[in-house]
C-alpha cells in the first residue's frame, strides 16, 4: 500500500512524512510484532468469552488464532484447543509463545496454518471460537464459506462463538494512543464514515517519536463493518441460530462491542 491509499487524518500525516513513510501490512511479516505487541496488552472479551466457553464442555476450535491472545485463556481452561491462524508470521509467534507456556499447556493445543473461510479438519468440536471481531477481514463469500465449515466441524449442540462491534460515526476520524505489552506507545488513527463499509485503520508512533529523517514504519489494515443485527441474519441464512448475545465492555466511546452465541439450527 502506498501513502496515497490511506485516507483521512491518516493520510494527512503521512503526506508529511514524504519519502520517509514504509507502509506495511499489519499481519504481515514486519507488522505481526506491532499486531502481537498491541494483542498481549488486550484483555477485552476475553472474560466473556472464555465464560460462554466453558459452559460448554469439550474440545476448542480457535479461528484466526494470531499470536494466541485468546489461545493460551482457552487452554487456562485446562480444554483441548486446535488453533487455526493463516498467516506463517503469526503461526511462528504464537508457536512461540506455546513453547514459553507453563508445561502441559501446549501438549494440549494443536496449531494448523489454514484459511478460517475454506478448512477441513476431519474433526468436530464443542465450542468454535473467533474473536477480535476477527470476522470483520472476511468478505460475504468468505463469511458463506467460514459459516459452512462450522457447521461441518459443530458436534451436536457445539457453539459457534464470534464477536463484532457496532461502529458510531462521529464525523471525525478517531485519533487515541495505546500501550503495548512492551510499553511502547503507539498512535491509532481509525477513518470511517456511516455507510462505508470498512473502516481504515493506521498504526504508527506518536509524533514526538518521530522527529529527525530516518523512515516511519506505517501499519495498516481494512476492517469490515458488521453490525450484530446483520450478522444475527446471515447465520440463520447459514443454518446457525443466534441463541444469545453478551455485551463487551467498549474499547472506545466510537464501538460497542457484542459477543454472539449460536448453534446449529
Amino acid at each position: 500500500m502506498t501513502t496515497l491509499a490511506v485516507p483521512g487524518l491518516a493520510g494527512e500525516i503521512l503526506a508529511g512524512y514524504g519519502d520517509r513513510a514504509r507502509v506495511h501490512d499489519l499481519y504481515d511479516e514486519a507488522g505481526a510484532p506491532v499486531y502481537h505487541d498491541l494483542a498481549a496488552a488486550d484483555t477485552t472479551e476475553i472474560r466473556e468469552l472464555t465464560r460462554s466457553v466453558r459452559a460448554v464442555p469439550g474440545k476448542v476450535l480457535e479461528l484466526a488464532a494470531g499470536s494466541g491472545r485468546l489461545t493460551l485463556p482457552l487452554l487456562a481452561l485446562g480444554r483441548e484447543v486446535t488453533a487455526l491462524e493463516l498467516k506463517e508470521s503469526m503461526v511462528a509467534l504464537l508457536k512461540e509463545r506455546l513453547a514459553e507456556a507453563p508445561a502441559g499447556m501446549g501438549a494440549r493445543c494443536t496449531v494448523v496454518q489454514g484459511d478460517m473461510s475454506a478448512f477441513e479438519l476431519g474433526a468436530r468440536f464443542a465450542v468454535v471460537v473467533l474473536g477480535t471481531t476477527s470476522i470483520s477481514l472476511l468478505d460475504a463469500d468468505g463469511r458463506a464459506g467460514l459459516y459452512a465449515a462450522v457447521r461441518t466441524h459443530l458436534e451436536p449442540g457445539g457453539r459457534f462463538l464470534l464477536s463484532t462491534v457496532d461502529v458510531a460515526d462521529d464525523g471525525a476520524d478517531l485519533d487515541l494512543e495505546a500501550s503495548g505489552a512492551s510499553g511502547r506507545r503507539y498512535r491509532m488513527i481509525e477513518h470511517w464514515r456511516a455507510g462505508q463499509e470498512v473502516r481504515k485503520v493506521t498504526i504508527l508512533a506518536p509524533e514526538r517519536e518521530t522527529a529527525g529523517d530516518g523512515p516511519v514504519p506505517v501499519f495498516t489494515t481494512a476492517i469490515r463493518v458488521l453490525p450484530p443485527d446483520d450478522l444475527t441474519r446471515e447465520l440463520a441464512a447459514a443454518g446457525l441460530r443466534v441463541v444469545a448475545r453478551h455485551p463487551l465492555p467498549a474499547a472506545s466511546a466510537r464501538h460497542t462491542g457484542v459477543l454472539l452465541e449460536a448453534e446449529v439450527a
